[in-house]
């Protein structure tokens, strides 16, 4: 599927996560994955291994087994990570269901 801007990538990306489970998991895998990355800073570079397991681990069984979709990161993976830490911001600052209700009602398309 091509995208042809930020924008279409991310209302794409909203439609795939459409249930709140989907999002927190997602929130909670960036979360360790900032955590690691912080740990790996200030104490051993060996946190470093935990970030992608971590971030996509939370985000990849919340897909799998929450959305029954396959995650947008196969197809599209800078996008993907760049929406994701929207998303982040999004839902930190309590603004992620107004972001919902502003891109409307989507259909769920899959990335293969």
């Amino acid at each position: 599927m091509n995208f042809r801007n930020r924008d279409e990538f991310w209302a794409f990306y909203v439609s795939q996560h459409s249930k709140p489970s989907t999002r927190r998991w997602h929130f909670v895998g960036t979360l360790s994955g900032i955590f690691f990355l912080i740990c790996s800073l200030l104490f051993s570079w060996w946190f470093l291994l935990f970030v992608p397991f971590s971030g996509y681990g939370f985000a990849w069984y919340s897909h799998f087994f929450i959305e029954g979709n396959i995650p947008a990161t196969f197809g599209h993976p800078i996008w993907s990570l760049l929406c994701d830490f929207k998303m982040f911001g999004l839902m930190l600052t309590g603004k992620m269901d107004k972001e919902i209700k502003r891109l409307g009602k989507r259909p769920i398309l899959q990335v293969f």
